[in-house]
């Protein structure tokens, strides 16, 4: 018996394919901002309904392929069984790429629901639907069958990814259809956006960290070639991270029509997180106690490491700007723009980007990546690319808030919004700047990928064990 690593290899190559054409999206868009002729009088080359589709494809596409290539290949190998109900894998791995170039047609179309991280209409909603609960037949089956009587900590992360995410899916996504590409939300006003933003930031806290999180804890201790620092503290770790965030959503309805208290409840558990969020942090980071000095010639172990330094910073940041009086200053600003790219790009992208490096020999035969310096050459233009896109937009929003909020003695405002415009308009041009360095980066890694397949050969491993047995 063998592992099923074929759709483990399919979902790999197109996580980095995607991750491609989403950030070339995001760069196209970026320089609309800084130059916006870019958009050409063309409607769906306009920036808002690329931009929708920058997000969809960088998250779903990118990250969602990531996180079912890694969930299916850790659930095997910590469970030491191949993966159960292979068709439905099968059908999880075609029915998502249909899914995002669905996507990719109706979002430029105008074909919208206008919600953020859910703009799919309902046809597209409901296959999602299907192959989520494909997913989840094959991640539990696996499990329900495994031969180890303990189950690893990051499918316990991958596990409450997939549940919660089925949940926030189907419930914010609940529609009257009208036509086949028009629905209406079943909720309406203020109770719309607090689902709207239950679901928004628990995208984040389980599709974007706690699917993330099962990465980190298998893929560091694998290229650390240590164990975990503490066991004890990754349960911790989990009981109290997707108890906590459930509760964070609110934080993004500051000073609106929502309840005052139940902004305050959004407030209150988005700095609880910070506890969680940082003692997972701490206990990746050491892991690689005793094994420091592999940081200097691996530059695989470079983007793991500092993925949960960008982890660490926005789990920092986020509860920070959850407080009103600060988000008094952050919100509808560039700085959130900022914040979500250290975390999209920074923690995301490179958890990403190293556990793929990990993966990719493996799953083609080799005993390493067709160029290590191309590694390396792609983490420092990849870093230097993160750096200057969050540190511009950081300095941008802190400025714009500023001068939206700045008033003169008799209660009317200094400055008027182009203005602020004017002020900001540099920055831009250093986006554009940074995130093309980070496409770069993808570039390099999809050849790097491309050499490494055309150097090897699919293989699937033995399972331990099993062969000896029927033996």
């Amino acid at each position: 018996m063998t592992y099923n690593y074929k759709v483990v290899r399919q979902f790999s190559v197109m996580a980095v394919v995607w991750g491609v054409v989403g950030m070339l999206v995001g760069v196209w868009i970026a320089a609309q901002l800084a130059w916006p002729q870019l958009n050409l009088d063309i409607p769906w080359l306009t920036y808002s309904r690329l931009r929708p589709l920058h997000t969809n494809a960088v998250i779903f596409a990118f990250g969602g392929s990531a996180l079912f290539a890694t969930s299916y290949f850790v659930v095997q190998r910590t469970c030491q069984v191949p993966l159960f109900a292979p068709k439905l894998a099968a059908f999880s791995f075609w029915g998502w790429q249909l899914v995002i170039v669905a996507a990719a047609v109706t979002l430029p179309l105008g074909l919208s629901t206008t919600k953020e991280y859910a703009e799919l209409e309902w046809p597209i909603d409901v296959l999602i639907a299907l192959v989520w609960v494909a997913y989840a037949i094959v991640f539990f089956g696996t499990i329900a069958r495994r031969r180890t009587p303990h189950i690893y900590v990051a499918n316990w992360f991958f596990g409450a990814y997939v549940i919660t995410i089925a949940v926030l899916h189907i419930v914010n996504s609940a529609a009257l259809p009208v036509t086949w590409t028009k629905s209406y939300s079943v909720y309406a006003g203020v109770q719309d956006a607090m689902v709207q933003w239950w679901y928004g930031h628990n995208a984040v806290g389980f599709f974007l960290t706690a699917g993330f999180l099962g990465m980190m804890y298998y893929f560091i201790p694998k290229q650390a070639g240590r164990p975990v620092y503490s066991y004890r503290l990754s349960i911790v770790h989990f009981w109290a991270l997707i108890f906590t965030y459930m509760w964070a959503g609110p934080h993004h309805l500051h000073y609106t029509a929502l309840p005052d208290w139940a902004q305050s409840i959004g407030m209150i558990f988005s700095l609880i997180l910070l506890a969680p969020s940082w003692g997972g942090m701490i206990n990746g980071i050491m892991t690689l106690s005793g094994a420091w000095h592999k940081l200097r010639e691996d530059p695989i172990l470079k983007f793991l490491v500092v993925s949960l330094s960008f982890y660490g910073m926005s789990t920092f940041e986020g509860p920070m700007m959850s407080i009103k009086t600060v988000n008094a200053l952050s919100h509808y600003t560039d700085w959130t723009v900022g914040h979500v790219h250290s975390g999209a790009l920074g923690w995301v992208g490179f958890i990403t980007m190293g556990s793929i490096y990990y993966l990719l020999p493996r799953l083609f035969g080799r005993t390493q990546m067709h160029s290590v310096r191309l590694i390396e050459a792609h983490f420092w233009v990849a870093t230097i690319g993160v750096v200057l896109y969050i540190a511009a937009m950081w300095i941008a929003g802190v400025t714009q808030g500023l001068m939206w909020r700045a008033t003169n003695p008799d209660g009317t405002l200094t400055y008027a919004f182009v203005e602020s415009l004017k002020a900001t308009y540099p920055y831009y041009y250093i986006r554009v700047l940074g995130g093309l360095l980070y496409l770069t980066g993808m570039v390099v890694m999809l050849c790097n990928c491309l050499m490494t397949i055309r150097g090897g050969k699919a293989i699937d491993a033995a399972i331990p064990g099993v062969a000896v047995a029927h033996a």
